[in-house]
């Protein structure tokens, strides 16, 4: 039976990649919903097996500049701990998850951009979706701000970490998901967001000028890698919808 998912993007090159194109493949109902253009989550979300929450340049905390951001939180809010349906939330949509669920949201560092390493956590191997991850795995990083403080919420797991950020990935029970890294990308990811001035900004204060083509290759080296386990969480993914 084709599952029926709604997808919350903040800006429009930012989509689920390369899950996009596996949930394409098995003939999902995919509702997108592009907040940054205006367009509103429906009120009814019940009728959705589940949730992805993408990447995008503003921050949680920006309500006023994107006032759309409250009715996000409060949808996420129902969603995942009201309705307790399957969520995957990536970069910006991890960070939500993480302040919906009781953490807040601060400052990485240093930011972390570039191909980096995720050390997973001993509770991982029993893990639904990351079970089957190696204990060591490269990620695509391109974020400034990260989730902290969810120590107090015994509902919440840590999966990964890397050396600046702890909470790489974590679940929220058995059903919602934050990661921190981007394991959606695609071949073309890392040139299309360079072209988005917050990130262009914030990948040559980190890496220097010329960033871009150094970061492209060891992205373009380590792609299989990063696909193959994007695969695996998709594949883990739909068996829980």
């Amino acid at each position: 039976m084709s599952k029926n998912i709604i997808i919350l993007q903040h800006i429009n090159i930012e989509t689920p990649g390369y899950i996009l194109d596996l949930m394409k493949r098995d003939n999902f109902h995919l509702t997108t919903v592009e907040l940054d253009e205006g367009e509103t989550i429906p009120k009814d979300i019940k009728k959705f097996d589940g949730m992805f929450c993408m990447g995008g340049p503003m921050d949680t905390w920006m309500e006023k500049e994107y006032p759309w951001l409250i009715d996000e939180k409060k949808k996420i809010k129902e969603f995942v701990v009201e309705l307790e349906k399957p969520y995957l939330g990536f970069c910006l949509g991890c960070q939500l998850l993480g302040e919906v669920v009781g953490g807040k949201v601060a400052k990485s560092i240093p930011p972390e951009i570039g191909i980096l390493d995720i050390e997973m956590s001993k509770e991982y191997s029993k893990d639904h979706l990351f079970g089957e991850f190696n204990q060591s795995i490269k990620a695509l990083q391109w974020h400034s701000y990260e989730v902290q403080d969810l120590e107090s919420n015994n509902n919440v797991t840590l999966l990964g970490s890397s050396p600046t950020t702890k909470y790489q990935i974590f679940k929220y029970k058995e059903h919602a998901y934050g990661i921190q890294f981007h394991i959606e990308i695609k071949d073309n990811t890392v040139s299309q967001w360079a072209c988005v001035p917050e990130y262009e900004i914030a990948l040559e204060d980190s890496m220097g000028k010329g960033a871009l083509q150094k970061f492209d290759k060891v992205a373009q080296d380590n792609m299989s890698d990063m696909n193959f386990n994007a695969e695996n969480l998709y594949n883990n993914f739909k068996k829980i919808l």
